[in-house]
């Protein structure tokens, strides 16, 4: 499948998605957005991906926000109906069975930031950037961030980012929690692809179910949660990959997992 602003290349069970429009600072507009989402079709249809990694073309931006030119001119209709394809697109990079890393190598603005937050976590450059900037545009953030964002840093923290607009820098985000770890920017392909190596070799159909539990869990009260869990927990003892990761542990050797 090819793509005009979308990349990816795919190296023993991790893929690496780019948005690339590196002249637009990898803005989204709607073709962007809509290519972003065959891409997570054919994502969620390979069971040989085990662990996704989106990031941006080139070293400014990794993804600097909707594209405002293409914005500029939407009446309300559109501009709803942009919203609602951009969160579409963001809550299937969400609900993909894969873990999905953010590896932030620059401006995260905007729609840049709440792609980032539709990922399980994310990575950053000491070099990158973040902000909700949209009510310095007069409206509000469109693509999932009044709720992504606060459930991320907290609700404090989250809207004191959308109130003001303003931008914090790689360490502050990661202070707030916003990023799970900050590296130069040279070594952060390389950080984000050791530990998604690691996320590779452990069980998959363990770690896509713990991935679900997660995610359910976190949108309903702990009781139900837990009982969500107890369900995967036990499924996961139908599987080849329980039998093999047990008795690798009982035979003190390296489990070989398949994801079966």
């Amino acid at each position: 499948m090819e793509f005009k602003n979308i990349q990816y290349v795919i190296d023993n069970g991790i893929i690496t998605v780019t948005i690339n429009r590196p002249k637009a600072l990898n803005a989204l507009n709607p073709e962007t957005i809509h290519e972003l989402g065959q891409c997570v079709g054919m994502i969620e249809s390979n069971t040989d991906i085990k662990v996704v990694i989106i990031t941006g073309g080139g070293t400014k931006s990794f993804v600097a926000g909707a594209d405002i030119v293409a914005m500029s001119t939407m009446n309300p209709i559109e501009g709803r109906t942009f919203g609602i394809l951009a969160q579409d697109v963001f809550t299937r990079i969400e609900n993909l069975p894969q873990p999905v890393i953010a590896a932030i190598n620059g401006y995260a603005l905007g729609g840049g930031c709440e792609l980032a937050c539709a990922c399980d976590f994310r990575y950053a450059a000491d070099t990158a950037k973040f902000g909700q900037p949209e009510v310095g545009l007069g409206v509000t953030p469109g693509f999932g961030g009044t709720q992504r964002l606060p459930r991320v840093v907290g609700r404090g923290y989250g809207k004191e980012l959308i109130y003001t607009g303003q931008m914090i820098d790689a360490q502050e985000a990661y202070r707030i929690g916003l990023v799970n770890k900050v590296v130069p920017q040279e070594q952060l392909m390389e950080e984000v692809m050791k530990t998604a190596k690691v996320i590779a070799s452990k069980g998959t159909v363990a770690v896509n179910l713990s991935k679900a539990a997660i995610n359910r869990g976190i949108n309903c009260d702990v009781i139900t949660g837990i009982a969500y869990e107890a369900e995967v927990f036990g499924l996961c003892f139908a599987t080849e990959d329980q039998k093999e990761g047990m008795q690798a542990f009982v035979e003190k050797r390296k489990a070989v997992f398949k994801g079966k």
